[in-house]
């Protein structure tokens, strides 16, 4: 494997090196108020990165078109400088998208309010003008180009994009205010600090953040049971399961850095859910350069751990998985038609069988194979692993289950969302070693599936398939799917999706 950045590697050994009584990955039993709070925000919300970036390629294609629109109003469909127009209408809209970007006129804040931000947006589109008279001044072609035709465009297209951030405005507010654009919080930690904290955060103006509420293992008398009128939902164990039931962005830990032992019992508990997680440096002696903190409004934080895979990282790999599952399905439909033909005239029952595993977040999803045992010996959970010469096993599906074609029907898995090409391999949710739960083998198992699962995985790749009967293999898989997730590219994944066919060449732990 290849190091992982030096300032990374801190946060994430610490973690999961830290030795100290933690219980991280056991799920208590949430109260009945925590978990009617966390039913009202199981829905997905918008994300404000993703609601700007939508908005570049809008304001892109609007300024461009609408340039195109004035240039064959006036010249003609192409009569002058075929060419030139078009390229210089692209690359003046390309460049006014981009010091939009600079000058902070993507922020959701600049977006809420487009009256404050009339003369910046008039500034940037003017100063766009002026370079590109400057280039043409510069390369001597100022003289081909129709002076009217860029007059009307400078007022088309800045009625065009201020119209558009008008909408937007609106747009954003009632998303805003319906819940449907916000970055949902929960603090970590309560008591004074957690309500300095809160404050901070409240005070700032257009906030995007929706505190959902406080857990915090300390009794009532050192933590409240409300703070900054917000409610003590539960212990951090309980948050655990509140985080696998709500949509949460983001964890924020209201600790000093002095309580480092406790900072890091929370992290090891913590590190485990697809979230960013930060800690609030707000009411910290030991100030670091500003470069060192992120921001929520004014109130610094340190980044601790980011959610993998995340806003148009998640989209480039969405669709990654929807145009190989596609070209999968169709180069190998003919190995599984006679496939399922095979297994109907080998033995009785279905064709298919699926399992119930742990997918993204540990949400329970159903998983398709082909089946390979008897219908009256399968074993729907997996706590009993396939041996070899497992009498459970037919004979069709001992082939299928040593060339992994029984795991062609995951195409379709990943086609509908439920997993994704490559990734941590999904387990059975009952699957043991030695009579103990993955989990209870492998310290921080679950942080496996801070990210969808995958068909195919770099653990797989690596010889890390078949059999798990030894604790040291399940710890060996669980380490390099970390390492994938903590590693992750499209590159990665392409890396890996082209060697599966040829490591899949060696079968000793596949039975």
């Amino acid at each position: 494997m290849n190091e992982i950045d030096p300032a990374r590697r801190f946060s994430i050994d610490a973690v999961r090196k830290f030795e100290g009584p933690v219980n991280g990955d056991s799920l208590g039993g949430m109260n009945d108020v925590a978990r009617q709070v966390a039913s009202q925000y199981r829905r997905d919300t918008m994300s404000p990165i993703m609601v700007s970036g939508v908005l570049r390629m809008v304001e892109f294609a609007l300024l461009f078109l609408s340039g195109l629109c004035v240039y064959f109003y006036y010249v003609g469909f192409f009569n002058h400088l075929a060419w030139q127009y078009p390229l210089t209408i692209a690359a003046a809209s390309f460049l006014a998208v981009v010091l939009f970007d600079v000058t902070d006129c993507y922020q959701i804040v600049s977006l809420m309010r487009p009256l404050a931000n009339f003369g910046r947006l008039l500034m940037v589109w003017a100063g766009t003008f002026a370079l590109m008279a400057l280039t043409a001044f510069a390369m001597k072609t100022s003289e081909d180009y129709s002076r009217l035709f860029f007059g009307t465009w400078f007022v088309v297209g800045f009625i065009l994009i201020f119209g558009l951030r008008l909408m937007m405005s609106k747009l954003i507010r009632r998303w805003a205010r319906d819940g449907r654009m916000e970055r949902r919080a929960v603090i970590v930690g309560g008591g004074p600090a957690a309500e300095v904290l809160i404050r901070s955060v409240e005070k700032q103006p257009y906030n995007d953040i929706r505190i959902c509420g406080i857990f915090d293992d300390r009794g009532d008398k050192r933590s409240p049971p409300i703070v900054a009128g917000y409610p003590k939902l539960g212990t951090v164990s309980e948050l655990i399961e509140f985080a696998r039931i709500a949509r949460i962005d983001m964890l924020i830990v209201s600790l000093p850095l002095t309580a480092e032992s406790r900072v890091l019992q929370l992290l090891k508990k913590l590190w485990v859910l697809p979230v960013d997680i930060r800690l609030s440096a707000h009411s910290n002696a030991l100030q670091f350069r500003p470069r060192a903190y992120s921001y929520i409004g004014s109130v610094p934080m340190l980044d601790i751990f980011d959610k993998p895979i995340n806003d148009w990282d998640s989209v480039a790999k969405r669709a990654f998985d929807i145009v190989f599952s596609i070209i999968g399905i169709i180069v190998f439909s003919p190995v599984m038609l006679v496939t399922a033909i095979a297994i109907k005239l080998d033995s009785k029952g279905p064709v298919l069988f699926h399992q119930k595993r742990h997918g993204f977040n540990n949400e329970i999803i159903d998983v398709y194979k082909f089946r390979s045992m008897y219908t009256d010996k399968a074993d729907p959970t997996a706590k009993q692993t396939v041996t070899k010469n497992d009498p459970r096993v037919t004979r069709v599906g001992r082939f299928i289950r040593k060339t992994s074609i029984d795991e062609l029907p995951q195409f379709f898995n990943s086609l509908f969302g439920s997993l994704s090409l490559v990734g941590p391999r999904p387990h059975a949710i009952a699957a043991q070693s030695h009579n103990l739960l993955y989990n209870e083998v492998v310290d921080g198992y679950f942080a496996r599936h801070k990210v969808k699962p995958g068909v195919t995985g770099w653990a797989q790749i690596n010889g890390w398939r078949g059999e798990m009967d030894t604790n040291e293999k399940i710890r060996m898989r669980t380490e390099y799917d970390l390492y994938y997730i903590e590693n992750w590219s499209l590159l990665f994944d392409l890396r890996i999706l082209f060697l599966t066919p040829i490591r899949l060449l060696n079968t000793e732990n596949a039975y």
